[in-house]
C-alpha cells in the first residue's frame, strides 16, 4: 500500500477528510501510479542500468472536475509523499511562461526546432511532472502543446495534472483548433482521464457561513480572515507563526514576495499590493497563481490616493477576470471605498464586481475557467 493511501486514510480516520467516492477512485489510480514510479531505480544507478534500456513511463493521471471538489488537494498529497529524486510541481499557466522562455533562448542559440530540445531538457529534471489547473486560453499554447507533451511522454515522463474541463472541451472554439486535437488525443491515449465531480464542492463548503468582506479593519476583521485562510487550506491554527510564504515570479523575472502562500491561497496587505508600483503583470500572476485571494487592511480611499485607487481597479479586473475568490477587510462597504478623486466615477464598476465577487453564482466558478 503507497504511503500516498495510507495518508489519505489517516486524514479520513482524523476528520480532515471526509469519505468520498470519487476521490476514492483517484486516490486508488494514484497510489498505483506512486508504486510504479518508485519501483523504477534512480537514473544512472547500477539497478538502473541493469535494465539494458529506458524503462517505459507509467500512464499519467488527468484528473478534471468542477471548483472545490480536491483535484488539487489529490496531487498535491500524492507529490508530497511520492519519493523519486526528479518531480516537479507547477501551476500549469506558470509551467507554459517557462516553456516559452526556453524556446526563445532556444531559438536565440540555434535556428532549429527548439521543441525537442526543450521537451529533453524538462526530462532531465523529471520522471514526474505534476500540473495544478490545466487550461489553455491562447493559440500560443495550442501550436506546441501536442508536439511537447509527446516529447515529455516519449522521454519517459509521466504525467498528472488537474483540470476544470475533460480533455475534450479544452481550448474550446478557440483559434486553429485543428492543431489542438493531436494533444487532446494524446491526453486520452496516454492518461487515465478520471472524473472528479462528486456532489460537495468543499471549497465552498469551508466558506460556509464565512463573510467575505469584512468592515471596518481591525482585531476582529483579522481573526476572521485568519480563520477563513486557516479553513481553506486545512493548516493548524497552532502553527499560525509558521505559515510558508512565497516569491512568485512575475514575467520579466522580478519577484513579487508574498506573505502567507498555501494550497493556492495567498495573502496580502492593501499597502503591499496597491501602495508600491505595480502593474497589471503583477496582478495577473497573482490571479493566475492563486484561487483564492485574502487582502487585509484596504483604507476608504481619498483623492490624495487616486493612484492606489487606480492600481486597486486593476487588481480587481484581474482577479475577477480569473474568478478568484476574494476575502478582505476594509473600512468602508465596496461602494463607499472611493467617492471623489480622479477615476471616481470609474470606481463604480469595481465595487460593483466587488459586489459580485461575494455571490453564489460568482462563487460556484471555477478558476480560470472563464478563460477558455
Amino acid at each position: 500500500m503507497s504511503s500516498f493511501y495510507q495518508r489519505y486514510q489517516e486524514l479520513i480516520a482524523q476528520g480532515e477528510l471526509k469519505p468520498d467516492v470519487d476521490q476514492d477512485h483517484c486516490v486508488k489510480r494514484l497510489a498505483t501510479l506512486q508504486e510504479e514510479l518508485e519501483a523504477v531505480p534512480p537514473k544512472g544507478s547500477i539497478l538502473w542500468r541493469a535494465f539494458g534500456k529506458k524503462p517505459i513511463p507509467p500512464r499519467g493521471v488527468y484528473m478534471w472536475g468542477g471548483v472545490g471538489r480536491g483535484k488539487s488537494m489529490l496531487m498535491d498529497l500524492f507529490y508530497d509523499n511520492l519519493d523519486v529524486n526528479r518531480k516537479q510541481r507547477a501551476h500549469f499557466h506558470e509551467f507554459m511562461l517557462r516553456v516559452h522562455d526556453m524556446i526563445r533562448v532556444s531559438r536565440e542559440n540555434d535556428p532549429g526546432d527548439p521543441i525537442p530540445k526543450v521537451a529533453l531538457d524538462l526530462a532531465q529534471d523529471a520522471r514526474c511532472l505534476c500540473f495544478d489547473e490545466m487550461v489553455v486560453n491562447n493559440s500560443a499554447d495550442a501550436m506546441i502543446m501536442s508536439r511537447l507533451f509527446t516529447g515529455l511522454v516519449e522521454q519517459g515522463v509521466s504525467i498528472v495534472t488537474t483540470s476544470n474541463r475533460p480533455p475534450g472541451d479544452l481550448y474550446k472554439d478557440g483559434l486553429n483548433r485543428e492543431h489542438f486535437l493531436p494533444f487532446i488525443d494524446l491526453l486520452n491515449g496516454r492518461l487515465d482521464v478520471l472524473s472528479l465531480n462528486g456532489p460537495t464542492d468543499y471549497r465552498r463548503e469551508r466558506l460556509g457561513g464565512v463573510d467575505l468582506w469584512h468592515v471596518p479593519n481591525g482585531e476582529t476583521a483579522t481573526e476572521a480572515l485568519s480563520e477563513a485562510f486557516f479553513r481553506l487550506t486545512d493548516y493548524p491554527p497552532e502553527d499560525r507563526q509558521h505559515v510558508p510564504s512565497e516569491e512568485l515570479t512575475v514575467p520579466g523575472g522580478r519577484q513579487l514576495h508574498v506573505p502567507k502562500s498555501l494550497k493556492g491561497v495567498a495573502v496580502f496587505s492593501f499597502k503591499r499590493l496597491c501602495a508600491e508600483a505595480r502593474g497589471a503583470q503583477d496582478y495577473l500572476s497573482i490571479a493566475r497563481h492563486f484561487h483564492s485571494v485574502i487582502i487585509v487592511g484596504i483604507p476608504k480611499l481619498s483623492k490624495e490616493y487616486r493612484n492606489e485607487a487606480a492600481r486597486f481597479v486593476t487588481l480587481i479586473d484581474a482577479l475577477y477576470e480569473y474568478k478568484v475568490k476574494l476575502l478582505a477587510s476594509a473600512d468602508a462597504e465596496p461602494d463607499a471605498l472611493y467617492l471623489e478623486g480622479d477615476g471616481s466615477f470609474e470606481f463604480e464598476r469595481t465595487a460593483s464586481r466587488l459586489v459580485e465577487m461575494q455571490s453564489d453564482e460568482y462563487l460556484a466558478m471555477g478558476h480560470g475557467t472563464q478563460m477558455e
